[in-house]
C-alpha cells in the first residue's frame, strides 16, 4: 500500500503562536494543492532543557499543542519524535532518509531559526538545498513580528508569568490555555456559594502569574462557559504555600465534573492573588470578579 504523501512543519511549536501560524497555514495551502496530508513534527521534550540542562516550563504540552494545531489550522497528524534521537541523527539522514523515505514527505516548511541534526548542524539554508536536490518542495518563513517585537515562545511565556495574559493572547492567535483533569480541592466554594473545579498546574507547564482571571472553561460536551479563575495558592484560607492550583468558578452551570477533563482558558487578569481579612470579604470579591467577567466578554463579544 503506498504511503500516503505529506507536507510538513518542522518545529516545537510551544504554544503555537502567530509565528507557528505563518508555517502551519503555508502547510495547509501547500496539502490542498498537492492532495497532501498537512502534518506538523515536534519534539517530545524542549530541545532548549535538554540542550541546557536547565528547566524550561513549556506553554502547553504534546496534546495541547497537537489540538492547538488541528483546531486552528487544520494540521491532520502531528508526528511526536524523540529528540534525543533525533539530536544524534545527521541532518542530511533526517531529510533524506527520515523525512522523505520514512514519512514520505513531499514539502517541508520550516521557520528562519530551524536547526536541525546532530550539533544543529542543519539549518533553514541546507534544508532547502539538500530538498531542492531531491525534488522536495520547501518553504522557508521569516519571521513574524508584533508591535515591532518578534512573535516567539520565550517572549510569550515571560508574559504568562507577568500575568500578561490579554498581551500573551495577541501574541499566541488565541487564548492562553490549561487543560487537565479536575481533583477535589478544598470544597470552600462550595460553602461561599463559588464551587470551583480545581485542576492542578500540569508538570513542566508554566504556572500564569497568580491572580484571577476572566475566562472560559471548555466542558467535556464542548459547551463553553464563562469562568472566574484563580491562578495560586490560595493564601486566606491555605498554608501550604507550595501547592500551585487553577480554580475556575464555572458561571451558571451546576454538574460534577470531578475526574472529567477541561479547558481552561484565561483572557485577562481582574486582580493579583492576595490574602483577605476573612472569609466574607474573599466573597465578595468573588462576585465582584464574576460581573467584572460577564463584562469583560459582553464587550468583547459585540
Amino acid at each position: 500500500m503506498e504511503k500516503q504523501q505529506k507536507v510538513i512543519a518542522l518545529g516545537f511549536f510551544d504554544g503555537v503562536h502567530m509565528g507557528h501560524g505563518a508555517l502551519l497555514r503555508t502547510v495547509a495551502e501547500r496539502a490542498k494543492a498537492l492532495n497532501a496530508l498537512p502534518c506538523a513534527f515536534t519534539f517530545d521534550r524542549s530541545p532548549a532543557a535538554a540542550l541546557t540542562g536547565k528547566a524550561v516550563p513549556l506553554l502547553s504540552g504534546v496534546e495541547d499543542r497537537a489540538r492547538l494545531m488541528e483546531e486552528l489550522y487544520g494540521i491532520q497528524e502531528v508526528i511526536v519524535a524523540p529528540f534525543d534521537v533525533m539530536r544524534q541523527m545527521d541532518w542530511r539522514d533526517f531529510v533524506e532518509e527520515y523525512l522523505q523515505k520514512e514519512l514520505g514527505v513531499v514539502h517541508v516548511v520550516a521557520g528562519h531559526d530551524f536547526h536541525f541534526g546532530y550539533r544543529g548542524e542543519g539549518n533553514p539554508q541546507r534544508l532547502a538545498e539538500k530538498c531542492a536536490q531531491m525534488g522536495m518542495g520547501c518553504d522557508v518563513i521569516p519571521k513574524v513580528e508584533i508591535d515591532g517585537i518578534t512573535v516567539s515562545s520565550t517572549y510569550i511565556r515571560t508574559l504568562v508569568q507577568e500575568g500578561k495574559l490579554e498581551r500573551a493572547g495577541w501574541f499566541l492567535g488565541h487564548p492562553y490555555t490549561i487543560s487537565g483533569q479536575v481533583v477535589h480541592g478544598s470544597e470552600l466554594g462550595r460553602t461561599l456559594g463559588t464551587p470551583t473545579a480545581n485542576l492542578l498546574i500540569p508538570q513542566g507547564i508554566i504556572a500564569p502569574g497568580f491572580g484571577v482571571y476572566a475566562g472560559r472553561v471548555r466542558l467535556p460536551s464542548g459547551e463553553v462557559r464563562l469562568a472566574v479563575t484563580n491562578v495560586g495558592t490560595r493564601p486566606t484560607v491555605n498554608t501550604d504555600r507550595n501547592a500551585v492550583t487553577v480554580e475556575p468558578w464555572i458561571l451558571d452551570y451546576q454538574g460534577d465534573l470531578y475526574g472529567r477533563n477541561i479547558r481552561v482558558e484565561l483572557y485577562v487578569r481582574l486582580r493579583p492573588e492576595r490574602k483577605f481579612p476573612s472569609v466574607q470579604a474573599l466573597r465578595e470579591a468573588i462576585l465582584e470578579n464574576a460581573r467584572q467577567t460577564r463584562d469583560y466578554f459582553a464587550k468583547t463579544s459585540r
